[in-house]
């Protein structure tokens, strides 16, 4: 299983899928087909059914039960797309076996357990890395691997499984692709997505999370003879942002504590624009942290003038344990498949967003699993092969327990 579970891996990863968020349609960029079409043909060598590629770059496809034990359809989810704000062009992963435990070099940067203290658990184990000039693309090639690699045993043994549904999806880091996903290609009581985190984690809680657009108009005249009338809509920019809660960026949080980030801002004397991400894993904190914005809005628009700045709001997506927590069997069941493996799970909260989030809310519980991916987006990325295949392990193990729930 290993071997094939290492040769998917370096096959996928090394396709290039870069997402853009600059681009409004779906799939933001046409390499990702690339990859849809050669999981395609993986997939019907593999005997699966209904295999489909949708227009948007969705791959779904379907392994029958091969018991007639009347156990719920489940299902596995990836997606093929790489960050947009790092180069995953050129992918040359570099396998490292038996790691000693040192500092692996990777041209001009280094892996170094001091500044990455997890590395110091994995000696001994075979590691996935970059060259150190692009991504690695275990976010979330990982996850394919593990995926694809669970229906190749399932379809060269004759264990016992119940139906399985997979999906691959496009554009999941510039978090545009999943509202095209049909659901009626995908008939599931319940589905996990696997991207990212520790092998042995269960993720069913995310932030809520909404963005604001914070906009203001200047008065731009000759500094020579500004006095009393210039408005420097920079300077009011940092004055908005000053008056944010320190403690609340998120460098200063971890955890279940959310944050207000300024993502960017851009700014002249006559008009300048900050964009922030606002997070919280509980709803009525989330609303504090909105009424902060709109309350130095009003603040502002009283010092400088009513029409000065505008606070724009929107909300992005909601924290699934809301409905996971009603629906609790997708949970267990992962639990039971890692005890059945001599494995102790662990349950943390996403500080982030997912697919598995929007598909909850849409009416399918899709909590989360880990890959044995770590550092993803930058060069810092790599992957664990013995974790990859404890996760492996662990789909398997979750489609055998449905014939005995």
């Amino acid at each position: 299983m290993k071997t094939k579970l290492l040769h998917n891996f370096l096959k996928y990863v090394k396709i290039d899928t870069m997402s853009d968020d600059s681009i409004a349609k779906t799939p933001s960029t046409e390499k990702q087909f690339q990859l849809a079409e050669i999981l395609c043909e993986e997939l019907k060598e593999l005997g699966l059914k209904d295999v489909y590629l949708s227009k948007d770059c969705f791959v779904y496809a379907t392994l029958p039960a091969n018991t007639k034990d009347t156990s719920d359809a489940i299902g596995f989810i990836a997606h093929m797309d790489t960050i947009p704000d790092f180069s995953g062009t050129n992918v040359n992963p570099q396998v490292i076996n038996d790691y000693d435990g040192k500092t692996i070099s990777l041209n001009s940067i280094e892996l170094n357990p001091r500044q990455f203290p997890v590395l110091k658990t994995l000696k001994g184990k075979t590691l996935i890395t970059t060259d150190g000039t692009t991504v690695l693309g275990a976010d979330d090639k990982a996850g394919i691997a593990c995926i694809m690699t669970m229906l190749w045993y399932y379809t060269t043994t004759e264990a016992p499984h119940a139906e399985i549904h997979v999906a691959f999806t496009p554009d999941e880091e510039i978090g545009s692709g999943i509202e095209h996903f049909d659901l009626s290609k995908f008939p599931c009581s319940y589905a996990y997505t696997v991207d990212g985190g520790a092998y042995h984690d269960i993720n069913y809680e995310n932030f809520n999370a909404a963005s604001a657009t914070v906009k203001i108009k200047g008065l731009d005249i000759h500094p020579g003879s500004a006095k009393n009338q210039m408005k420097n809509a920079s300077e009011i920019a940092m004055e908005f942002a000053s008056m944010l809660p320190k403690e609340q960026k998120p460098e200063y949080t971890e955890g279940y504590e959310g944050f207000i980030h300024l993502t960017n801002i851009e700014g002249a004397v006559g008009e300048a624009t900050l964009h922030y991400i606002i997070r919280d894993h509980n709803k009525s904190l989330l609303e504090t942290k909105k009424k902060l914005l709109k309350e130095a809005e009003v603040y502002l628009n009283q010092k400088y003038g009513k029409t000065t700045i505008s606070v724009t709001i929107k909300d992005s997506y909601k924290n699934m344990s809301d409905i996971i927590t009603k629906h609790p069997v997708c949970v267990e069941q992962a639990k039971r498949a890692m005890e059945r493996l001599n494995l102790a799970p662990t349950t943390s909260p996403i500080r982030g967003g997912t697919d598995g989030a929007r598909l909850t809310f849409m009416g399918l519980p899709t909590p989360n699993l880990g890959t044995g991916g770590y550092n993803c987006h930058g060069p810092y990325e790599f992957a664990c092969l013995e974790e990859m295949e404890l996760v492996t392990k662990i789909l398997i193990e979750i489609a055998k327990i449905e014939k005995n729930a």
